[in-house]
């Protein structure tokens, strides 16, 4: 059966708040709702989330739609990035590429890339020793580690090239049996299934 690792979409940024407390914004909650109607949600057996709010908001439209309650995973959240907090969106982009293009460094205390993939790894695949492989799985989460994720699924080095379209709000499928990618990174609303 299928396993799909979800992104949180567009949130709303402020400064003055810390970023695992951020909210989507109208647009990404705009996104979640016209997914809604997707046949491939309505398979879902279970919902595991991150629990910081963007993940929960995310997880919790969709637990509406199925009658799913949604599980929370602390070990699921977003590369840690509390040493910078907020950084602008350029200066933010730039930090991504040394956080993605040095994975056993750490930027200016930022949690390294090496340590956030085995975090998210070991989340994942904890979940999925709790799983029948027969019954389909969505994960929510964050760009960063699911791209991390992704990378360790597929075999390949962890790279920026394998992170996400801009914008959040996407997702990659992968076989709960042999744990191979199906599908890469694709627009919720634009998923098949």
């Amino acid at each position: 059966m299928i396993g799909y690792y979800l992104s949180h979409p567009q949130v709303v940024i402020d400064a003055t708040v810390p970023i695992p407390d951020w909210s989507l914004s109208a647009t990404g909650r705009n996104r979640i709702v016209a997914a809604l109607d997707r046949p491939w949600l309505r398979t879902l057996r279970r919902i595991v989330s991150s629990e910081e709010r963007k993940a929960i908001e995310t997880a919790d439209l969709i637990a509406g739609l199925s009658g799913i309650t949604r599980e929370l995973r602390p070990d699921m959240g977003e590369n840690d990035r509390s040493a910078t907090g907020f950084l602008e969106p350029e200066k933010f982009e730039a930090a991504a590429d040394t956080f993605f293009g040095n994975p056993d460094q750490s930027w200016q205390g930022w949690e390294r890339a090496v340590d956030a993939q085995n975090r998210i790894v070991a989340a994942i695949f904890k979940a999925l020793r709790e799983q029948d492989v027969e019954s389909p799985v969505l994960f929510v989460g964050h760009g960063a580690v699911g791209t991390l994720l992704k990378c360790h699924l597929t075999g390949r080095p962890i790279a920026r090239s394998q992170d996400q379209p801009p914008g959040g709000g996407n997702l990659f499928a992968f076989s709960l049996g042999d744990r191979t990618l199906l599908h890469d990174w694709t627009a919720i609303e634009a998923f098949e299934g």
